[in-house]
């Protein structure tokens, strides 16, 4: 979360909401810390099983070093593709698309309407920034694997660990995790979209 924290500066927001066509910057790093906190919470949710946290060890190991943060702009917009990846398949690297629908599966639409939602980005630009975000928070979960030589267990513990650290200060982490575990019922994403605007305000309102 420290990683990803520091990835999405001011500097980024501004060149993800150039990105976008030119979205409102408020509303696209209230978006981004939405799609940081459920793509985090469902990482964990995932890799609670040993089944699951070892397909997310292979991935990792196979396909995400972390070396996208070496320029995240670059990577993800297509302008810098020719950063040293270590023999990394950039590909699948940089296949957001690939990465959403493994880690959140038939949640996705749910996911990017309760987002959209909470941020007031429109649904296809939160659909889009989503699918940029997901190969940098992979790149975050590698490069913490990769410096703390973790096994399966021990990336298991680490989300498990993060995301009931940050449910606590972040109340984005604990709606996540009420989404996630909802049974896809459309009205709990208006119940967790109203809440999380009530919340994003508050949290916003503060930083003025």
């Amino acid at each position: 979360m420290d990683l990803l924290q520091g990835q999405l500066s001011g500097g980024m927001i501004d060149q993800l909401s150039q990105s976008l066509g030119g979205a409102e910057k408020e509303k696209t790093a209230k978006a981004a810390s939405g799609i940081t906190s459920v793509l985090m919470s469902a990482l964990a949710k995932n890799a609670a099983s040993p089944e699951g946290a070892s397909s997310l060890a292979s991935a990792l190991e196979r396909d995400h070093d972390g070396s996208i943060l070496n320029d995240v702009v670059g990577m993800v917009t297509g302008n810098n593709r020719n950063a040293g990846t270590g023999g990394i398949d950039l590909n699948r690297m940089l296949n957001g698309a690939g990465i959403l629908n493994h880690v959140l599966g038939n949640k996705q639409s749910g996911a990017i309407d309760m987002i959209s939602k909470m941020s007031g980005l429109d649904s296809n630009k939160t659909g889009s920034l989503m699918t940029m975000l997901a190969p940098v928070i992979m790149g975050a979960l590698g490069k913490a694997k990769r410096d703390n030589n973790l096994d399966s267990s021990g990336i298991s513990d680490l989300l498990t660990g993060t995301v009931k650290k940050h449910s606590n200060d972040n109340p984005l982490m604990s709606l996540a995790m009420r989404f996630l575990d909802a049974d896809g019922d459309g009205s709990i994403l208006d119940d967790l979209a109203g809440m999380g605007m009530k919340m994003l305000g508050g949290l916003f309102g503060r930083k003025k």
